[in-house]
């Protein structure tokens, strides 16, 4: 189908068929779905006629070969011009076969095995007649008390646009048309949507347009630049206006400056909270506001539907305007050839192949051993030949571990830690207690978890959050663990025997008593459909962690946000002149993070030699290399995460204390070295400036090198232009 014929269709389409080819409804909504039964009274209550129905564009939350193929057939029978339907879901994480949570994905530092995740999940659902999928997110976040930071990759805006290119790779693949094995991404939430004020989903965004440019844009730019086919709306503000009516955000700065020609869809009744947001007095002025800002999709609420016609025969809105959003949606279903083909991609024997096949599971597996991060160990870990074990705690048998966003995840078929564990070691060796739910404890159950830990070696005790305690409307204020686990952590750490604790969880969380009695931390997130069985392998050794934060866990909530590259202050502590207390600094807890982007450990240990530069000049349109001897000193193989910062010294705004521009994994053998060299070109000292250009400084720079963004050597240098 050419881009003519698609023009010729908008000229055949009637007003109502172009505006219904702007709503997206959810699959109930549809003849064919399995649960369309359940939706009459929302439908009447929404106002949806049938001829809507028949005449919408998009479906929300459809999957099944069999499921999708009888709502497209259905809908094929009494669309008029017979325009077939997209199928749109959120697969963010894995399709039935759940890799690890993002944010976990992002401590694994590891583009290729993440490109992999994205590429088995879109394997997965568009055999299951999937055509979008509602990923990535690749919102920066800084604020653990907000419940979707494990939906984002971190804090850093470097290490974030890597992974965003990734997901849209491994999603779409090179040709969305011929691969019928892809699926179409769609980046989300534009924009600045993870730095909602007080960690509190949906809030207010305020920042100034140069931080927005700096730290929140640039994932979002990565994702597009990779050809990302579709962008979200953020729920939040900005600058004042929400993102799904914000005309200088969507037309403005991505239509316009970027370049973007995608669709563009709302989040979920996102055009129609224009109204409490107070920016809109009804749903027709919302309509109007969202069309005229450049959203092209409606989802799951009428303003367009109940709307346009009127707003367009009035002239208030133009009909040009309709016209380019229905030919984005077009475009769309021609590149993923739905005209030709509307059962694309869809198999019922296929899905019964490739769904949660042993290759799916074994990449899964492998990237859960990879996210883990270990955070502390006191020589307990791994775990030693002949010990007796203690497996206790609300994560001991648990089958959720898949984490917010595992639609179609199964926990019954999620690998527990207790049969991980009980795979590899002998019965006489492993004794199990769960000591207490999760929120919840009885007396007897925590005395039949002293005594299972009393005739044992060492505990390992599995700790966390449930997987509705984070993800969307999962802000916590308290991100602590729930009492009741600190409370059986205390009473096992009175028997006297080593604790090895295990945490499951969606968000860097406030770990000071946890890391007082522990003399292990496993990082473990949550792993995914594999975690039971990766878990296992690092506690005994047979992987060696090699996990690394992407997000800094705080001494306390009440430091937050805290960030790795965040800004000095005149008043700097440790400053040569400053006065003890007249410094910018907490009187009760250090003004740095518990854990620090970046950290992680592993069970061998690497050494570090000086850093040394080409040339100590950089001149723009030259490059200089930054190399350094990285030694594993241990008695085992490890994988070690070499970071590379970079500090202006001296920049026109204030520039951060440090910035990541490269990392490179390297494996090494025990006793083995290596050189690793960087390249540092001008390009990557290049800033937003007061004026918003992007521009870098003369002057003095230092580059830093390490472990992590707190354990690096330094060199400097400087720019010359």
């Amino acid at each position: 189908m050419s881009d003519q014929t698609l023009h010729s269709l908008v000229e055949e389409m009637t007003l109502n068929e172009k505006i219904a080819q702007l709503m997206q409804l959810a699959a109930p909504f549809f003849e064919g779905s399995k649960e369309q039964g359940e939706i009459t009274g929302p439908m009447a209550e929404m106002g949806v006629t049938k001829e809507t129905v028949r005449n919408s564009g998009s479906v929300l939350g459809a999957s099944g070969a069999k499921e999708v193929r009888e709502i497209q057939e259905a809908h094929l029978k009494t669309n008029r011009l017979g325009i077939p339907l997209l199928i749109m879901a959120d697969i963010v994480h894995g399709f039935q076969t759940i890799f690890p949570v993002p944010l976990a994905i992002g401590c694994s530092w590891d583009i290729k095995l993440a490109e992999k995740s994205a590429e088995i999940a879109a394997a997965e659902a568009s055999v299951a007649g999937v055509h979008v999928t509602f990923a990535p997110m690749v919102d920066l976040v800084r604020d653990p008390r907000w419940g979707r930071v494990m939906e984002s990759t971190g804090e850093d805006p470097y290490l974030n646009s890597e992974f965003a290119r990734a997901f849209v790779r491994g999603f779409q693949g090179d040709d969305l048309t011929s691969d019928t094995s892809r699926v179409a991404a769609c980046v989300k939430h534009f924009a600045a949507y993870g730095a909602g004020e007080g960690g509190r989903d949906y809030n207010t965004v305020d920042m100034s347009e140069r931080q927005l440019r700096e730290m929140y844009l640039p994932a979002y730019k990565a994702a597009l630049d990779e050809g990302s086919e579709m962008v979200m709306t953020a729920f939040n503000t900005v600058d004042g206006i929400p993102a799904s009516g914000n005309k200088r955000l969507m037309r403005g700065l991505l239509r316009e400056e970027w370049g973007f020609d995608g669709v563009l869809i709302s989040d979920w009744s996102a055009v129609k909270e224009l109204i409490p947001h107070s920016v809109a007095v009804n749903e027709k002025e919302a309509a109007a506001k969202a069309l005229t800002a450049g959203v092209d999709i409606e989802m799951m609420t009428l303003c367009y539907v109940n709307h346009l016609k009127e707003l367009i025969e009035n002239r208030e809105v133009s009909e040009d305007l309709l016209d380019e959003a229905v030919l984005r949606i077009l475009g769309l279903k021609k590149k993923l050839g739905l005209f030709e083909n509307p059962h694309r991609g869809t198999d019922e024997q296929r899905e019964q192949e490739v769904i949660m096949s042993e290759p799916h599971r074994a990449v899964a597996r492998e990237l859960a051993a990879k996210s883990c991060v270990l955070l502390k160990n006191e020589n307990v870990l791994p775990l030693q030949s002949g010990q007796k074990v203690a497996l206790i705690g609300p994560f001991a048998q648990n089958g959720d571990i898949l984490g917010p966003w595992s639609w179609k995840g199964s926990r019954e078929a999620a690998i527990q830690l207790y049969d991980g564990l009980k795979e590899r070691l002998a019965p006489d060796r492993l004794s199990v207690s769960k000591g207490c739910s999760i929120e919840t404890g009885t007396e007897e159950e925590l005395q039949q978890a002293l005594e299972t830990a009393a005739h044992a070696d060492i505990v390992v005790l599995a700790l966390g959050e449930n997987s509705d305690m984070s993800g969307e409307a999962g802000s916590r204020s308290d991100i602590r663990l729930p009492e009741i686990q600190h409370e059986l952590l205390s009473a096992l750490k009175k028997i006297g025997k080593p604790i090895v604790t295990v945490l499951f969880n969606g968000r860097p969380l406030d770990l000071r008593d946890v890391t007082e009695q522990s003399d292990a931390i496993l990082e473990a997130w949550f792993p995914g459909t594999e975690g039971g069985h990766a878990v296992a392998e690092l506690l005994l050794g047979k992987v060696n962690p090699s996990g690394r934060l992407s997000m800094s866990f705080p001494h306390s909530v009440g430091q937050v946000p805290v960030y790795y590259n965040c800004f000095n202050t005149g008043r700097p502590q440790g400053a040569p002149d400053a006065q003890e207390r007249y410094v910018s600094q907490y009187l009760d807890v250090p003004n740095e993070a518990l854990y620090p982007f970046g950290f992680g450990l592993s069970y061998t240990s690497f050494s570090y030699g000086e850093p040394v530069l080409s040339s100590n000049v950089l001149k723009p349109g030259e490059a200089i290399q930054l190399s350094i001897t990285v030694a594993n000193t241990g008695d085992r193989d490890g994988d070690e995460t070499v970071q590379l910062y970079v500090r202006d010294m001296a920049g026109e705004v204030v520039r951060p204390l440090k910035e990541l521009k490269a990392f490179e994994k390297v494996a090494l053998v025990a006793g083995e070295k290596k050189e690793i060299i960087f390249t540092l070109k001008e390009e990557q000292l290049r800033y937003h400036h007061s004026d918003l250009t992007l521009a870098s400084d003369p002057g003095a720079y230092t580059a830093y090198v390490g472990p992590c963004s707190s354990n690096v050597k330094e060199v400097t240098f400087s720019l010359v232009k």
